[in-house]
């Protein structure tokens, strides 16, 4: 496949493919735009069905990741690296080494963090090579709790722009995913007086939300056609398409996924159905939200403003709700709108 005839290149800078045969490396890193500040975007091992997969993945999820940092009006532009491989098969110290040369071959214009298969002690093997990277243990370290808070935060914006409820207690969420976002969001949700539906391929995590938190378990096949009034998909991309929206019985898809609509044109099917879409890149911005309110020169971490700016997503989708209304457009159209003109604004000063 050519690359710059991939349907998912969108004007993107620099594609780099990495190869290190002594370790095994084999890695894409994309970056879609520095034009706000340097890309940043997680690492991600996956296993890949063919290399045509892994080079489309990096493209959609850097460009996401430029409207993330956009639309939190962070000085931030998107980037993404993917590893061909699962984490269990290929994952070692000598390949994260290898993988932080290569980073640091880019002079900054990329910084790496934590994304599936990566932790953020593994990080720490990827700075023996470079200082480009963010989210290490000893500053704001695991983004997944802020990216919960902001999917909460999101949540709460929605059902009440929505439903007219002030909160989700009484509510029915249907969580896809119980990975340590899904988790802690089923946690918060839970505490907030919500009723849990959830779904994930580790039995283990089902009869813990099962047990601790009074979730009604369902097949991973069924999650999507849960009848609840949000549905939270926190796994996968791609899963709201030709085949799952139909089946869609709730009134609000809010979750912390990347790359939630298979298609542009899903959006206007969501919207087609009266169901209500908090785009993703808005409502799960909190990890990189937290990420930008490190110091990497100095090794300093601003919490406290970080917890402020990750609240800041409910107000950032009020705005989108409010204005798809009055231009009768689908959320996700207004999203992408508002990232475009935060990028024509050039860099963050």
């Amino acid at each position: 496949m050519s690359v710059f005839s991939a349907p998912d290149f969108r004007g993107h800078e620099q594609i780099v493919f990495v190869s290190e045969p002594a370790s095994g490396l084999k890695a894409i890193i994309a970056i879609h735009s520095t034009r706000r500040g340097p890309s940043l975007g997680g690492c991600r091992f996956w296993a890949y069905p063919t290399e045509d997969a892994a080079i489309a993945d990096a493209l959609r999820l850097s460009r996401g990741m430029t409207y993330k940092s956009a639309l939190a009006q962070l000085p931030l532009g998107g980037g993404k690296c993917v590893v061909l491989g699962g984490a269990a098969e290929v994952k070692t110290p000598d390949l994260l080494r290898a993988l932080g040369k290569a980073i640091d071959r880019l002079g900054g214009r990329y910084i790496t963090a934590e994304d599936i298969g990566v932790k953020p002690e593994d990080l720490r093997l990827v700075a023996e090579a470079t200082p480009h990277v963010a989210g290490l243990p000893e500053t704001s370290g695991d983004p997944s709790p802020m990216t919960a808070l902001g999917v909460f935060a999101g949540i709460e914006a929605a059902v009440r722009h929505r439903l007219g409820a002030e909160s989700v207690g009484g509510l029915t969420v249907a969580i896809q995913g119980l990975g340590a976002v899904g988790r802690s969001l089923a946690e918060q949700a839970h505490a907030a007086g919500a009723r849990l539906v959830v779904a994930d391929i580790r039995q283990d995590a089902v009869d813990a939300a099962v047990r601790e938190l009074g979730a009604v378990p369902v097949p991973v096949d069924a999650i999507v056609a849960a009848e609840a009034d949000v549905f939270a998909p926190c796994a996968l991309g791609a899963i709201l398409n030709d085949a799952t929206i139909p089946s869609l019985r709730c009134a609000i898809v809010a979750g912390s996924a990347n790359n939630q609509l298979a298609r542009a044109e899903h959006g206007q099917a969501l919207k087609g159905r009266d169901i209500l879409y908090a785009p993703d890149y808005a409502i799960n911005a909190g990890g990189i939200i937290n990420i930008a309110h490190e110091d990497r020169r100095t090794g300093g971490y601003d919490r406290a403003g970080a917890l402020v700016a990750v609240h800041r997503i409910g107000a950032t989708l009020r705005d989108i709700f409010s204005r798809a209304e009055q231009e009768d457009r689908p959320t996700s159209e207004i999203a992408d709108v508002m990232a475009e003109e935060r990028l024509a604004e050039g860099p963050v000063t």
